[in-house]
Order: structure tokens, then C-alpha cells, then sequence
């Protein structure tokens, strides 16, 4: 069960949501929608407005996402972009920026953070200079909403002419390194929306359920009720509008297709953008192009049979190995356009009845998560009519516990969790690959680590969790004991976590382009406490040097194993190390491999 009001909240007092709101609403008078060449270019106030034209007339949106740290290069990208595109007869409509993550802290105390690989805008006139250099809608989706620096990068947002602006799911599961006053993240983040409902044109908060409870639920109906949680808190208590993004884990057609239409139906507003199913990508580059037709066909069926407002996100093809360059999304972006051009050909022959049974399913039992939730959090005392309370209460419950209290699925007591009514594919693939990689140890192997006594502790160097899952169920079908380090865990929790649990190694997962400098930071930590065990690391192990001149992170592996780490190209590259920890005939185990295993 979840805990009472009482035991979640060690505050005397919380501040008042409607208070916050009312301060937020105040700032419009200095802070609205500023000048926008798209919204000049198309005659529109504001993207929404746009989106619904392009349902009227038929037309699907194409989103451009990027990543580079130069605000030179990302102006000139946009520009290039939508001109080369334009060329051929294709469309952007539309641009988001892949903002670093040190972006979340305030501009104050920002220069100190660690950074990674995204762009950095200091001010009003960085986000309008971007954000205006072509005649395309601006997504500032993360880091924005949801940290603590919301309320500064709102107002900077919303004067470059930013009408849609996230992400609010990032709140509910994101942290930001050595940052724990949540308080201050949720008093910024809804003051921001605040601001936003205050715009004398409609501003909708971005949320990518991708990035928040969706990521962590094994059931999809779970996923659709966070988003009815979202819009309860957005639109009936604070008074804003919300929309929604998913798609990065949404593998199987039909989860996929059922899934649109059952965010449609349970939300009217016009779709942020379907993400691209960048899992997906796991192979070459002609590979990966069967990847991209794959799930952009389903898109396209789905905003053809069932138009949501929603923006199509074809994802280059070299997303998997690193960021994109200029020409790569060009590509990409004239793939979509001529595979959009035979969509129509496809509709006639696509049978939607599977698609409606799943999707319904999503919407009732989604639905009910959705009350159960209301009800049960209003039963254990707090009032879920203050948004500011309603926000920190979901942030600090969780979205684990949130299902396994309401979820609509029977309880298993065997497995101690809630049966799916209809499983996330996020679930289902981390099981199979679970499965598939405790299948290569060997038996021998594996017997070796029962009754070891080796405890491991897991963590995550930023926001991405799945490399993290991965390994956590491969050691729990290995007989290891996992100590959870975290997500976005800080060098110095881990340090001590490590000395107080006696733990015998560290496994990171990285992505966010900060590998080699999180590890030199662990290692010192640990060096400084007297503690000397392995520390495997692996995922994305790159980082932009502070002499680059192109803005483009480079490997970092080499680096990496002379500074001490051990690098893991996969998960299975993790049972060697841990296997040499284990007592050898003479009682003896080897702890200090820290330095000398590679």
C-alpha cells in the first residue's frame, strides 16, 4: 500500500498550490508569446491552432528532433534543414532542441554542474535566435518543465514564441544530480504552468509518457491512466492544457496503433509528437531504414484513420551508435515525406478491429487506474484538489508502487505484482533479453554465484533507466544481490552506499554523454573513503572534449580503462568481472581488480 499523507510528507506545512498558481498567472504581464517566424509564416497564434488546420486539411506533421551543444551549428541546422527538406517538396513543421540536462539546474548555480552532450541557452534572446531561424514550430521539451530552473526557461521559451513546451513527464521520474530539494522543483515547475495558462494564446504543456510513469509500468493501461492523471492536474486544477508524446518503446503494431487512438480518445487537445521507436535500432544503417519504415508506416495509417494532431518523428537511422549529423536528419526527414506520399494506398486494406478491442481495453481499464488512484490517495489524506500536492505526492509515491496499489490487473502473490491487463513492450523486451542473456552463462557459471554472498550495486550516471533494469534482472537470475544505486545517481551517494553496504563492485549504465567524467568523480569518491572494487561501466561511453570545435561528443573508451574503469561493451561482459570477485581455493577474492582488469 501506498503510505499515509502523514508518512510521505516530513513537512509541517506545504506551500499552497493555488498560491503558486496565482504568482505564476502574475508574471504574464511581463512575460507572453513573443515574436515567432512560424507563427508570421502561417498566420496562426500558436501551434495548436496550426495542428488542428492540419487535421482539417488532412496533412500530418513532420518533427525534426536535435542535438548538438553549438547554438551556431543548431541555427544553422534548423535553417539547412528546413530549406533542404522544402527543396524536395517535404515539410518540417516542426524542431525540438535535445537541451543538456544542466540546463534543469538554475542559471545561477549551472556553469558548476557537470554538463553533457546538449545545447546550453543562457537567456531570451539564445532560445528566440534559435528557435526563429525557420519558419517551424520550436519544442522545448526537456529539462524545461520539471526541474527546478522550469519557471526561468518557461519565460525564455515562451518569448522565443514557443507555444509547446515540456516535459512534464521528465517531474515525475528525472532527477538531477546532488539536487534534492523537490520542493523547489515542483514551486518552479508549477509556476511555470501557471504562466503558460495565463498566455493570451493557448500554450500546452508537453508531457512524453515515455520519460515518465509509462517507462516504468508494466501495464499500458497504467500508462494511458497517468496521462488522465496529467490532464486532472494540468487542465481541472491548474487550468492549463496538456499534451501528450509517446512512441519510443512502443514496438508491437498493434500496442503501438491501439495506443494513439486511446490517448485520443481520453484527450481531445491536439498530439505533441509520436516519437521515433528508436529501440529499435539495433543494427546497420540499412537495417535500421527497415526499423524507420516499420514504425513511421504505422504512424502515418494511425494519423490517417484516426488524426490525433500529432507530429510524426522519423528518427535517423544513426541514432543508435551516435548524435545524428545535419545531413542524417535531412534524410530521414525525405524518407518520411515519400513514404508519406503512398499511405493512402495502404488504408483500404487495414483492418483496424484488433486495434479497437486493444484500445478500448487500454481506455477502460486505463480509466480505472486513473479513479483508484484519486480515490486511494484521497482515502490516505491528501488533498487532491491542491496541485502543487497532488504533483509532489505522485512524484515522491512513485509510479511502481502507484501500480502495484491501483493497478487494474489481478494480484499475484506468487510474482508480488499486478498480472497486465495489456503488458508494455518495454516489460516484455527486458524480460526476453533477460531471459536470452542468463541462457549464455554457463551453467557452471551460473552455479558458481549461488550462495556467493556477492552484493552489486546498480546505478545510472543520468535519466535513462533501461541498461540499469537490464542488468538488475540479469543479476537477480544469477543469484546476486543487487543494492539499487539510483537513477542519475550523485559520485558520492554511491561512495557511500558501496562502504555501507559492504557491496563488492558497481555497475553503471551511461547515455547522456558524461562517462568519462561521472567515473573519474566515483573513483575519487571511493579513492578518498578507502574503497578499492571493480567499476564496470556501459552504454553511451562518449563526451564532447572542452577543446571540440564541432560540438560532437567522441569516444571515451580508451580513456576510460587507463583512468581504472572496466568497460562493458554488454551486459554478459559483467559475469567475467564478478566471477574473478568470487573466494578462489585458497579463500582469496579480488576486490582490487579496479585497476588492472580490462
Amino acid at each position: 500500500m501506498i503510505p499515509h499523507r502523514k508518512q510521505l510528507f516530513a513537512e509541517s506545512e506545504l506551500p499552497d498550490g493555488r498560491s503558486i498558481l496565482d504568482r505564476g498567472k502574475a508574471l504574464a504581464t511581463d512575460w507572453q508569446v513573443g515574436p515567432s517566424a512560424f507563427h508570421d509564416y502561417f498566420k496562426v497564434n500558436c501551434e495548436a491552432e496550426y495542428k488542428l488546420q492540419c487535421v482539417q486539411q488532412g496533412k500530418i506533421m513532420q518533427h525534426a528532433h536535435m542535438g548538438f551543444r553549438d547554438k551556431a551549428k543548431s541555427k544553422y541546422a534548423f535553417a539547412h534543414i528546413y530549406e533542404q527538406a522544402e527543396k524536395q517538396g517535404v515539410r518540417v513543421d516542426r524542431f525540438g532542441l535535445c537541451l543538456d540536462w544542466s540546463m534543469g539546474f538554475p542559471r545561477n548555480v549551472r556553469s558548476q554542474q557537470m554538463r553533457g552532450t546538449g545545447l546550453i541557452l543562457d537567456g531570451p534572446e539564445d532560445f528566440a535566435e534559435v528557435a526563429n531561424a525557420a519558419p517551424a514550430a520550436t519544442h522545448f521539451g526537456d529539462f524545461v518543465l520539471g526541474f527546478p530552473a522550469a519557471l526561468e526557461n518557461t519565460q525564455c521559451a515562451l518569448s522565443a514564441g514557443a507555444t509547446v513546451i515540456g516535459n512534464l513527464g521528465q517531474y515525475f521520474t528525472f532527477r538531477l544530480p546532488d539536487w534534492n530539494d523537490d520542493i523547489a522543483t515542483t514551486t518552479s515547475t508549477l509556476t511555470a504552468i501557471g504562466l503558460m495558462s495565463a498566455q493570451p494564446v493557448k500554450v500546452m504543456v508537453h508531457s512524453n509518457l515515455d520519460d515518465g510513469f509509462a517507462a516504468v509500468f508494466e501495464d499500458l493501461s497504467c500508462a494511458l491512466g497517468a496521462a488522465m492523471l496529467e490532464r486532472y492536474i494540468i487542465e481541472d486544477l491548474a487550468g492549463g492544457c496538456v499534451t501528450h508524446c509517446f512512441g519510443h518503446h512502443y514496438s508491437t503494431p498493434v500496442l503501438r496503433m491501439a495506443f494513439q487512438r486511446a490517448l485520443a480518445r481520453v484527450n481531445p487537445n491536439p498530439g505533441s509528437m509520436i516519437y521515433g521507436n528508436t529501440v529499435l535500432y539495433r543494427g546497420t544503417d540499412a537495417e535500421n531504414y527497415a526499423s524507420l519504415a516499420s514504425y513511421l508506416m504505422l504512424d502515418l495509417l494511425g494519423q490517417t484513420t484516426n488524426p490525433s494532431g500529432h507530429a510524426l518523428n522519423p528518427v535517423p537511422v544513426t541514432e543508435n551508435r551516435r548524435i545524428p549529423e545535419i545531413q542524417e536528419i535531412i534524410d530521414a526527414q525525405l524518407f518520411a515525406g515519400q513514404l508519406s506520399q503512398s499511405r493512402a494506398g495502404y488504408a483500404p486494406i487495414y483492418d483496424d478491429s484488433e486495434v479497437d478491442r486493444i484500445s478500448t481495453l487500454i481506455m477502460q481499464n486505463g480509466q480505472q487506474f486513473y479513479q483508484s488512484t484519486l480515490t486511494g490517495l484521497e482515502q490516505s489524506g491528501y488533498n487532491i484538489k491542491d496541485p502543487f500536492e497532488m504533483l509532489l505526492a505522485i512524484r515522491r509515491i512513485g509510479g511502481k508502487a502507484l501500480e502495484r496499489a491501483y493497478g487494474p490487473g489481478q494480484w499475484n502473490p506468487l510474482q508480488d505484482s499486478r498480472a497486465a491487463i495489456v503488458t508494455s513492450d518495454t516489460v516484455r523486451e527486458i524480460a526476453h533479453l533477460v531471459q536470452y542473456h542468463i541462457q549464455q552463462v554457463s551453467e557452471e557459471d551460473r552455479n558458481s554465484f549461488i550462495n556467493a554472498g556477492l552484493k552489486v550495486v546498480v546505478a545510472t550516471t543520468d535519466v535513462h533507466e533501461h541498461g540499469k533494469s537490464l542488468l538488475e534482472g540479469l543479476f537477480k537470475g544469477l543469484s546476486i544481490t543487487i543494492v539499487d544505486g539510483g537513477v542519475s545517481a550523485d559520485p558520492r551517494h554511491l561512495a557511500a552506499m558501496v562502504e555501507k553496504q559492504d557491496a563488492d563492485a558497481i555497475a553503471l549504465s551511461t547515455y547522456n554523454g558524461v562517462a568519462l567524467t561521472y567515473f573519474c568523480q566515483l573513483r575519487d569518491e571511493l579513492t578518498e573513503a578507502g574503497l578499492t572494487i571493480p567499476v564496470m561501466i556501459g552504454g553511451q561511453l562518449n563526451e564532447i572534449p572542452e577543446d571540440s570545435d564541432n560540438s560532437l561528443p567522441v569516444d571515451v573508451e580508451t580513456k576510460l580503462k587507463q583512468q581504472g574503469a572496466i568497460v562493458c561493451h554488454g551486459v554478459l561482459d559483467a559475469v567475467p568481472v564478478l566471477r574473478n570477485l568470487l573466494p578462489d581455493k585458497h579463500g582469496k577474492s579480488n576486490r582490487s581488480i579496479i585497476h588492472s582488469y580490462n
